[in-house]
């Protein structure tokens, strides 16, 4: 890591993050910590000179089309942080800290998974997704696609159970472990 990006991150101005599973990995993920200034960095500071120009309408425009897909990678932090913050009776068993999974090539990519302990587990307990999407449930097909990635998971069975968190909710009936905005919400209750 580079003298400057040591630096971010001790002020917590940037975040790394591991993949969470039973192997260890050399594979990093940095974030700008603050959700707003990922906004600002993102979607309005590059635009500044349209915005002066007059041209702040383009610049909504680009916003709302990038936003659906902007705001499912930035709820993922806080999504985990509730997660963690709920009693361990509404959990899978074993559930002591939240992460993701992913490999370089991003193949797969697994929006959550539960484990023991960070950075390396010695037990994965459950493999999630997030939808964060206004009218689109989760259902079989992103159920099946949580499956598949499942068996890709270093430390995950047949037997790790799937996890949901969901805007829209399930269409699917039987998942054990199903969070919505409500319930999330209410980890800081």
């Amino acid at each position: 890591m580079g003298r400057g990006l040591g630096t971010l991150t001790d002020k917590r101005i940037v975040a790394g993050e591991h993949p969470l599973s039973t192997k260890p990995s050399r594979e990093t993920r940095y974030r700008v910590a603050d959700p707003h200034l990922r906004l600002w960095l993102a979607h309005v500071g590059p635009y500044l000179p349209e915005i002066e120009r007059g041209r702040g309408d383009r610049v909504v425009e680009r916003l709302r089309r990038a936003w659906p897909s902007w705001r499912g990678r930035a709820v993922e932090p806080i999504v985990r942080e509730a997660l963690a913050r709920l009693p361990e009776n509404e959990l899978p068993p074993g559930c002591q800290v939240f992460g993701g999974y992913w490999t370089r090539t991003n193949d797969p990519e697994i929006d959550l998974v539960a484990a023991d302990r960070e950075p390396v587990a010695k037990h994965v307990a459950a493999v999630g997704s997030i939808k964060w999407l206004e009218n689109s449930p989760f259902d079989g097909r992103d159920l099946s696609r949580l499956l598949v990635h499942r068996t890709q998971l270093p430390g995950a069975t047949d037997d790790t159970p799937p996890l949901v968190v969901s805007r829209s909710g399930v269409s699917l009936p039987g998942l054990p472990y199903v969070y919505d905005p409500a319930r999330l919400l209410g980890a800081w209750e």
